[in-house]
């Protein structure tokens, strides 16, 4: 369903009220619902509680406040997928009881692959592998009509695959830059001598496959369902850069008390702005080219997951409690800016429309 400025004139006051209804459903799951559990992070952290359930857990919450949002106002659809919708919003509820648990109910710490796991981090990737099989199955259930009217279909193939390239480079790339500029050359030689690293990259496809639904969870939120919204009333531009803020900020909870400590959580908060900012150009800049939301899911499943190569430790917690400072973020801002953040200067933003919704 294209939703241009065209289309936005000739709505009738009932499509109107069910897009404010649609907005404000989506922003009291994606941002409430986060907001709600971002205490509970706390509150974990004040008593040592294992967090590591709750970032999967919020990736699912912008694309379960889209699908709650069009069951609700859309209903009456035939062409509304809902079994897929509903399989995903049931995966949702589950991740988010394991987070919940996992503070009040700790339980034992399992060992997995020669790590220390708690429970409910184990349980909860167990659910989110056979939720996303079952998302999957769902999804070829819903036909190719309702996938395509509801911008859950693969398009533009050779456009798609040509945009993930030119992300996997850019990545590896900037990983590159920050050894050699950190006096730290001889570590990207390291890393592609490193078997694990080729092992690695072979079962990522693989992996994707088993684990899309937490990135389908965010990029439907972000990409398919705000950014031509915002993209409409703040320009092509001013749009995706507006968004790209409010999915920096979104993670703010995360920051202080995941990815690192409450000491560091306003440099953390800051870098994952610049973070989301630039790279949110580049999803952006490959859904407008493609139309594809699949892009930027794989894009967003690549930049979170071969941060394990890049950092040459395949640890299960790499992520929590990073060591940020302030000299860092210079270095961020200028070399996101100029690989990913030079993307809005492409033609897909002097278009006179936005994304295909």
């Amino acid at each position: 369903m294209t939703e241009n400025n065209e289309t936005l004139e000739i709505m009738n006051p009932a499509e109107t009220t069910d897009m404010k209804t649609q907005l404000l459903l989506f922003l009291l799951v994606a941002y409430g619902v986060t907001f709600a559990m971002g205490l509970l992070t706390w509150y974990g952290r004040f008593i040592t509680a294992d967090l590591s359930p709750f970032p999967n857990a919020q990736m699912f919450y912008p694309a379960a406040g889209v699908m709650l949002a069009y069951l609700v106002t859309r209903r009456k659809d035939d062409l509304l997928p809902k079994w897929f919708y509903l399989c995903f919003l049931l995966v949702t509820a589950a991740m988010l009881l394991c987070a919940v648990f996992s503070v009040f109910l700790p339980g034992q710490p399992l060992m997995l692959n020669g790590q220390s796991l708690s429970m409910w981090s184990v349980i909860s990737q167990y659910i989110m592998i056979g939720g996303t099989i079952l998302c999957w199955i769902t999804l070829l259930l819903s036909g190719k009509k309702r996938r395509a009217v509801y911008g859950l279909s693969w398009k533009q193939g050779r456009s798609s695959l040509w945009c993930i390239l030119i992300f996997f480079l850019l990545y590896f790339g900037r990983a590159a830059i920050t050894y050699i500029i950190s006096g730290q050359a001889d570590m990207v030689m390291t890393i592609l001598k490193d078997p694990a690293t080729i092992i690695y990259l072979l079962s990522t496809p693989l992996n994707f496959l088993l684990a899309f639904a937490p990135f389908l969870g965010e990029e439907y939120g972000w990409r398919y369902y705000l950014q031509p919204i915002l993209q409409k009333r703040f320009g092509l531009r001013g749009g995706v850069l507006l968004l790209g803020v409010a999915w920096g900020i979104w993670h703010i909870f995360l920051d202080f008390f995941y990815y690192a400590t409450p000491a560091t959580g306003l440099i953390m908060t800051l870098s994952q702005i610049i973070t989301c900012v630039t790279l949110g150009i580049f999803f952006a800049w490959a859904y407008l080219k493609t139309n594809n939301i699949w892009v930027p899911v794989i894009l967003h499943f690549m930049n979170n997951n071969l941060i394990l190569v890049v950092a040459n430790e395949y640890s299960a917690d790499i992520l929590q409690d990073q060591q940020v400072t302030w000299s860092a973020l210079p270095l961020s801002m200028i070399l996101n800016g100029i690989l990913f953040g030079f993307f809005l200067l492409a033609k897909e933003f002097r278009k006179g429309q936005a994304a295909a919704q």
